[in-house]
């Protein structure tokens, strides 16, 4: 899809404009990646049917953002990015990923020391030249460093939620073809991981061939490195590769299973194979006839498969050799969360902060896509970066949610805000205001950098505000940028239970935060869950996906995610004392 490389182009544009000290328009390109980001349809597709005018009715993208997307299109580069690239030619994509290293930080290290790219900025941390400069220092380069480790981890590894369309939608082709009986993706992808490095698909066919045909001539395939009657693969125009193969019918299920993985997975049911005098592999589960021969018992579905090795069905999410095998042959694995069990979204944003869309919008769009019931959870108090309310404005639009609620029948508002949990651990919205609502969620988001102690010092003093309901995005970590806060989570966990304060899986595709390790010691420690959004456009709300196969891959239950009760029970239920 266009939409991720002119996103990109966008954040690196509103970058060079941060080096510069141009106001207002960095922000205007950031908020115009986010929209593109979370279109669920190509903007190639809508400039082929609307042209310029459509460009313009996506919300958040204005005639100049619209423009400018049109000229990549036509040209495949936009000329303002081409100038800001020529008078600072540096490597932001790469740069930027390192946590705590801005814009006007890059700009000082290009012209003091010619950094342009991630491979000279190691260099010279190593060589000790960067804490010489003004106001970087020893502890600044050491930050740069380990941020260069983290980043290299990364490398080659897209995001889970901004590939996901794309990887569905060439599943649902390959699914309406005539010669297809089944087309199913499987790999990460499948285990739902935060990152994905390639696509599997795998497919039952009548005619292999037309099959094959028709994938490598796929509007998003920009390169084909091989072809054949059973195996072809592909470079997609998001930059990842992608594989189809054709297997039996017989074999589907084994060879689902051994493609959708994981490697530690798969070793460990093997093992099991072995230990029962069986065999398996991609083509099926075997039991020795002879000395010489083995006979195909099975493998025709992921059922049977597990069936013959004495397990239960094992949830992709699940396969991540984390303690399902022994879980599954101890007859103790847990019914994890269903997708359609979530009734509710408890995180979004709207222009009454830094949202795209109004209130109105969001809930219809939420109503359209099945929730019960949503919060409304704009940015309040000092965050200004972020739009954040005043607390008179906080008291106009409970007005309004009081209202759209007699307007709109079929789901309720409930009010609420995203209040910042100031360096001390107190809220930075006045408690008169916050009783006034429905649920609070208290959030970081300023000086990530306190010791382990102090963060988590300030995190357990935020949950003892008695209207404080949840934690947003607890950890802070964002994927692929930063690893997030260094905290004692045992000890956010005890608060959390002691306080009955709920820990938020945050479901934006760069955050999933939760974690699903963290997910795993929540649910095993008795602490409560949510799931929200934060979405800041309506076609993210879509995102509630993600969160959801963040909490199956955590182990959670229906029970351990509060957003699965009706709407009376779960007001009851976030009730704090």
């Amino acid at each position: 899809m266009l939409n991720q490389k002119i996103a990109k182009i966008f954040y690196q544009i509103g970058e060079y404009l941060e080096m510069e000290d141009v106001p207002f328009k960095p922000q205007a390109y950031e908020k115009a990646g986010r929209v593109l980001e979370s279109l669920s349809k190509d903007v190639g597709e809508i400039y082929k049917e609307k042209g310029l005018q459509g460009l313009k009715k996506i919300p958040g993208i204005g005639e100049s953002m619209a423009k400018k997307i049109e000229e990549f299109i036509k040209t495949g580069k936009i000329k303002r990015y081409e100038e800001l690239k020529k008078k600072c030619p540096v490597n932001l994509e790469e740069l930027s990923r390192i946590e705590g290293l801005g814009p006007k930080m890059i700009k000082i290290l290009y012209q003091e020391l010619g950094i342009k790219n991630i491979k000279d900025l190691e260099k010279a941390a190593k060589k000790h030249l960067i804490q010489k400069l003004y106001r970087f220092g020893p502890k600044v380069e050491e930050n740069i460093l380990r941020g260069i480790e983290f980043s290299k981890k990364s490398k080659g590894r897209f995001l889970l939620g901004f590939v996901l369309d794309t990887v569905k939608l060439i599943e649902k082709r390959l699914n309406d073809l005539d010669e297809v009986e089944i087309a199913m993706v499987a790999g990460s992808v499948r285990r739902r991981k935060e990152t994905i490095g390639d696509i599997d698909i795998l497919v039952v066919a009548k005619n292999s061939q037309k099959v094959m045909d028709f994938f490598v001539s796929m509007p998003e395939v920009e390169a084909v490195y091989s072809k054949g009657s059973t195996r072809s693969s592909v470079r997609l125009n998001l930059g990842l590769d992608a594989d189809l193969r054709v297997v039996k019918k017989e074999s589907f299920g084994s060879a689902l299973q051994y493609f959708t993985g994981s490697k530690e997975h798969n070793i460990s049911t093997r093992r099991i194979a072995q230990e029962k005098g069986l065999k398996l592999n991609e083509y099926g589960v075997y039991k020795r006839k002879n000395q010489n021969k083995w006979e195909r018992i099975g493998g025709a579905s992921e059922e049977e498969v597990y069936q013959l090795l004495g397990l239960p069905y094992i949830e992709p999410e699940l396969r991540e050799n984390r303690g399902e095998i022994e879980a599954g042959l101890k007859g103790r694995l847990p019914k994890i969360v269903k997708y359609e069990e979530v009734k509710a979204d408890l995180h979004m944003h709207t222009t009454w902060s830094d949202g795209s869309h109004t209130i109105e919008e969001m809930v219809k769009e939420a109503k359209r896509l099945g929730r019960e019931y949503i919060a409304i959870t704009d940015h309040a108090g000092e965050l200004k970066v972020a739009g954040g309310m005043s607390e008179k404005e906080i008291l106009l639009q409970i007005k309004e949610i009081e209202a759209l609620n007699k307007k709109i029948k079929g789901i309720k508002i409930l009010k609420g805000i995203e209040a910042n949990i100031k360096v001390d651990g107190t809220i930075d919205v006045d408690e008169k205001i916050l009783k006034r609502l429905d649920l609070v969620i208290a959030s970081v988001h300023s000086k990530f950098k306190m010791s382990k102690k102090e963060m988590t010092k300030r995190i357990c003093r935020a949950m003892q505000n008695p209207y404080v309901n949840i934690i947003g995005h607890p950890t802070g970590r964002v994927i692929q940028q930063r690893a997030g806060y260094d905290l004692d989570f045992e000890e956010i966990l005890k608060e959390a239970k002691r306080t009955n304060t709920f820990l938020e899986i945050n479901a934006y595709p760069d955050r999933l935060d939760l974690s699903d390790i963290n997910i795993k010691k929540a649910v095993e420690a008795g602490v409560k869950l949510t799931i929200g959004t934060d979405s800041h456009h309506k076609n993210q709300l879509r995102f509630l996906e993600l969160g959801i196969a963040q909490a199956r891959r955590g182990w959670a239950k229906k029970s351990d995610i509060l957003n699965c009760l009706p709407l009376k029970e779960f007001l009851k239920k976030i009730k704090k004392f």
